[in-house]
């Protein structure tokens, strides 16, 4: 049976694509002076380099991940943006965690990470006619991910939703709107200032969206020795 409380979560669903802004966010040199290297030319450079470190062809991993050849090399060439669960697939084709494929998105060399309002790496449902937007706060500071915070925002109710398991610990925090969501055998009331901690590797996805738009904020926390 599902209880209803005022609290929630969520997580990133499948089927999401990168959607880049027309100036997209790159790493600067240390002297700040000019753009180093984009999230897609990191991505797929990191995607190549892993391949080829297990001895694995362009055929054997994209027959795993069930896309086609020609848009695997297009990815690692850093020539299309891959969407989130197409990612998902070249990881476990590759035998690696997702965060690995941002490995070399490295941007340590600063003492901190702006991302102004509106710049970070937006991330959009597919299929949505207003569309499901997701904006990664922060991106990967090296070989190591530790955390994830997302801002999320749904101004439609059109697709089903699957469920989400995952390492680590999330906390949700709502913003905007109203939604149920479901953990386990339970099912979640989230409204504005509620909030839920869980452990990812509990069975979770959203249940109802009852109030547009929805806004709220996703942070994700995996423990280390994850990689």
């Amino acid at each position: 049976m599902q209880h209803l409380c005022p609290v929630g979560i969520f997580l990133l669903p499948p089927r999401t694509l990168f959607s880049s802004h027309k100036n997209k966010e790159r790493v600067l040199n240390k002297q700040g002076d000019k753009p180093a290297i984009s999230i897609e030319e990191s991505v797929g450079s990191a995607i190549k380099e892993l391949r080829q470190r297990h001895g694995l062809t362009i055929a054997q991993v994209s027959e795993q991940a069930s896309i086609s050849r020609g848009m695997l090399s297009k990815i690692e060439n850093g020539q299309t943006a891959a969407g989130m669960e197409t990612l998902a697939r070249i990881a476990r084709a590759l035998g690696v965690s997702m965060s690995m494929l941002f490995s070399k998105y490295d941007v340590s060399a600063s003492t901190a990470q702006h991302i102004k309002k509106g710049k970070g790496m937006e991330v959009v449902r597919r299929g949505t006619k207003s569309g499901h937007t997701y904006h990664l706060l922060a991106y990967d500071q090296g070989p190591v991910k530790l955390f994830e915070p997302f801002l999320i925002t749904m101004e439609d109710d059109t697709e089903q939703y699957p469920t989400f398991q995952h390492p680590g610990t999330e906390l949700l925090y709502m913003l905007e709107g109203k939604l149920e969501y479901r953990c386990g055998p339970d099912t979640y009331l989230l409204e504005p200032g509620d909030s839920l901690t869980f452990q990812g590797e509990v069975a979770h996805g959203p249940e109802k969206l009852l109030k547009f738009p929805i806004k709220f904020l996703s942070f994700i926390v995996y423990p280390r020795g994850a990689e």
